[in-house]
């Protein structure tokens, strides 16, 4: 009897580390992207416009809309992974799906409404149902898909650049916060727990169409590449492509970053540039993001302290994205310490190193004991439904 108890034990189905790596190295470009809007939160009601210095330039050229590029595309490949999982265990793909969306969006419309109003789970819980609608797509199809996705959004981008440069009149695409208003939305988002409260809800309600309508569209186009990749197994199969890594940094650093410095340096004009400017991002961000990915892995491979101090994070993801937003909550908003408006770029981008190395720490003392973050724990209890 207890031969057969073990051998009817379905095997672990084993990870993929390259992806808890990137993923792992993801969310550390989250966090800088994010934390700029926790230390002066009046940038939330211009999306970001009016950030200026030499900080802001790096940040805006090296880590906006690159990171959540690579993050949508880990998303694509894990559910890949999931549907591999719930083959093996004779589990329905639809219903885990269904449930996981909803689980991921409970805690998403919870960290938006509560925390931060950037949150991003609630539109990948809505495009996972898209992706599960695709499920039986062919991955060169989700390939192409994909990439019709990306050229029909800069081409969307690129007309209204040139609609505004038909117009007889001046075009405003974003009116700059009167002054009075950004401090009394700073003085409340400092002041205390249900003032900051307060203001978090109503950015969050106001922040939610925007980040849907600029991310959503790309976001599914990652989620493809993802699927399309994880398909064909591009992590579980690395040795065989690793002689085109060079090619993948090179296009990627030579396309990708010039039209990241065009971007950033058009990023606060208020007319024409900054569409056509967004249009081409939108194109080239993608090829950057490769570009970081295969770098890493190179990296990896040759230093395994990269890898060994990044995976713990990207194996409690979730937990680690919700954790960034709580310290960094307790350090700028009413909740904690008040300190948003005072500390300048550098030193805000220096206490996301400090969070971001604390999250690392915490995730490898957790990993000792659990086998799953507690953020994960609790939805794969709720999609397994047991």
């Amino acid at each position: 009897m207890r031969y057969m108890t073990l051998t009817n034990v379905r095997p672990v189905q084993p990870r993929v580390h390259e992806v808890d790596t990137i993923r792992g190295f993801a969310l550390g470009g989250i966090l800088l992207a994010n934390i700029g809007f926790f230390g002066d939160p009046r940038l939330l009601a211009t999306i970001g416009m009016g950030a200026t210095g030499p900080v802001n330039f790096v940040v805006q050229t090296l880590v906006l809309s690159k990171f959540y590029i690579i993050f949508s595309f880990l998303f694509g490949y894990s559910f890949t992974l999931q549907m591999s999982s719930a083959e093996k265990a004779g589990a329905g793909i639809v219903a885990r799906t269904l449930r996981r969306s909803l689980g991921l969006f409970v805690i998403g419309a919870l960290h938006g409404l509560l925390l931060w109003p950037g949150d991003i789970l609630t539109l990948y819980a809505v495009l996972g149902l898209v992706l599960l609608a695709l499920r039986r797509i062919k991955p060169k199809t989700a390939l192409i898909t994909g990439i019709v996705l990306l050229t029909l959004v800069a081409a969307f981008y690129a007309l209204i650049a040139w609609a505004i440069t038909l117009s007889p009149t001046s075009v405003t695409l974003m009116t700059p916060l009167p002054p009075e208003e950004g401090a009394r939305m700073l003085a409340a988002s400092t002041a205390g727990p249900l003032d900051f409260l307060a203001v978090n809800v109503s950015n969050y309600l106001s922040t939610v169409p925007a980040i849907w309508f600029a991310q959503g569209p790309t976001a599914l186009a990652m989620f493809l590449f993802g699927f399309a990749a994880g398909r064909w197994g591009l992590f579980h199969r690395i040795d065989e492509w690793a002689h085109r890594m060079s090619a993948v940094q090179w296009v990627g650093f030579l396309i990708g970053l010039p039209g990241a410095v065009v971007y950033a340096s058009m990023f606060n004009i208020n007319g024409p540039e900054m569409p056509a400017a967004t249009a081409l991002h939108t194109l080239t961000a993608p090829l950057l993001s490769a570009a970081y990915v295969v770098t890493l892995i190179r990296l990896g491979r040759r230093f395994p302290a990269i890898p060994a101090v990044l995976d713990p994070a990207g194996r409690v993801a979730a937990s680690n994205y919700l954790g960034q937003s709580v310290l960094a909550c307790l350090v700028f908003t009413g909740y904690g310490l008040g300190l948003a408006g005072q500390v300048p770029p550098l030193g805000v981008m220096a206490i996301a190193v400090v969070i971001f190395a604390v999250l690392l720490a915490l995730s490898a003392w957790w990993l000792r004991g659990h086998r799953y973050g507690p953020v994960e724990y609790a939805l794969r209890r709720f999609t397994n439904w047991r």
